[in-house]
Parts: structure tokens; C-alpha cells; sequence
């Protein structure tokens, strides 16, 4: 995206960050969609925001003030970096396991960055809400079409597509209310460990 670079990864690397995550189930997204839990948790976010948010400060007082303590800007690289991941797998014809693994990934970094919601500002609230359940949608999708499901894959490519452009967009946003562009750089492991979520995966470019 224009505001945000990413370095491809090596799909198998990300294993040892989901070896203690609880297992997924599958039958629980079908009976529970995505885009109602992300609709759920944004809901709660809002009560919870409205405690810790002061509605009274300057908007980029205020802006700058959520990314620090939400960590928006790692959120929106770390959704980027896991598409990325899923593009990589499947272009290389890598091990269902694995697909289902950046699958999953993607799913859950989504679900998360939507409980950092709402942000200060409700339209870039709207563009990340967006792509984030997208992004939870693209990796149910492609979790349950791992094994070469073609109808379920193509409909995760779709909604992956549509991605970038909605994070793109809020954090051009971001950068009208703040003068700058956050940073987008994951810091879930070291800055010398092959895991592709290490500080310097994702960098700011600029808008």
C-alpha cells in the first residue's frame, strides 16, 4: 500500500507463534460469523474507549494518544504482513498445515486490532473496522478452503483485495489529523529473529 511496505516471509516460520494459541474451530465460524463478532467486539471497545479517551483534547492530541496506547499503527502493519503471508503460501503450493496456519493467523491479528477500536476519529474508525473484518473474513475463508477449496480461496483473494486500499485510506487519515504517518512496524519478536512479525517487516514510507 502506499503508505506501508512489507517484505514477504517464509510461511512455515510463523508456526512457533501459534503453537499456544488455542486450536480453531471451524464449526464455530459457521454457526458465528465474523463480521458479527467484529460488530460485538467494537461495540464493547466503545465503552471501554470512552474511559480512557479525552473527548475534550485536540484531534491529533487525541489521535496520537490512541496509537500510542492501542498500538494502531503495529496493528494495521501486523494485518498487512499476515495477507502477505497467505499470498506467499499459496503461491507456492505449501502444505494445507501451514496455509491454515497464516489463515489463522490473519483471523485472529484481525479480531484483535478491531478490539483496539474505536479510534478518536469516527471515519478512520469506519475505514479500519472495515478492512479489519474483511481481513477476519478473507482468513476464515481461506482457513476452511486450505485444502484447495476454489470457490472458498478466490472468495478470500476478493476479500483480502480489499484490504490495503481501506487501511491505505485511514492511514492517510491518520496522517491529516497528525501530520504524520504512524508507524506500521510489528514488534511481536526480536529485531534479530527470522520471525516474519519482527520489528522491521512492516516500515512507514509515507503517505
Amino acid at each position: 500500500m502506499g503508505a506501508a511496505t512489507s517484505t514477504a516471509i517464509e510461511a512455515p516460520s510463523v508456526l512457533a507463534r501459534v503453537a499456544t494459541a488455542p486450536a480453531r474451530k471451524s464449526s464455530m465460524w459457521r454457526t458465528t460469523s465474523p463480521l458479527v463478532l467484529a460488530s460485538v467486539i467494537v461495540v464493547g471497545s466503545l465503552m471501554f474507549a470512552g474511559c480512557t479517551l479525552d473527548p475534550s483534547g485536540p484531534p491529533a492530541s487525541q489521535m496520537n494518544g490512541w496509537l500510542t496506547t492501542s498500538g494502531g499503527g503495529s496493528a494495521i502493519g501486523q494485518v498487512e504482513v499476515d495477507s502477505a503471508n497467505i499470498d506467499l503460501a499459496l503461491t507456492r503450493h505449501d502444505p494445507s498445515a501451514a496455509i491454515k496456519t497464516v489463515c489463522a493467523l490473519l483471523t485472529t491479528d484481525a479480531q484483535t486490532a478491531i478490539g483496539n477500536l474505536p479510534s478518536p476519529d469516527t471515519t478512520v474508525t469506519d475505514d479500519l473496522n472495515n478492512a479489519y473484518e474483511d481481513a477476519a473474513a478473507a482468513g476464515n475463508d481461506c482457513y476452511d478452503g486450505s485444502a484447495g477449496v476454489a470457490s472458498l480461496l478466490g472468495r478470500s483473494a476478493k476479500e483480502r483485495a480489499k484490504i490495503a486500499p481501506m487501511l491505505d485510506t485511514a492511514l492517510t487519515l491518520i496522517h491529516a489529523i497528525t501530520g504524520h504517518v504512524p508507524s506500521t512496524s510489528t514488534t511481536l519478536a526480536p529485531s534479530d529473529s527470522n520471525d516474519p512479525f519482527a520489528p522491521g517487516a512492516m516500515t512507514s514510507t509515507g503517505p
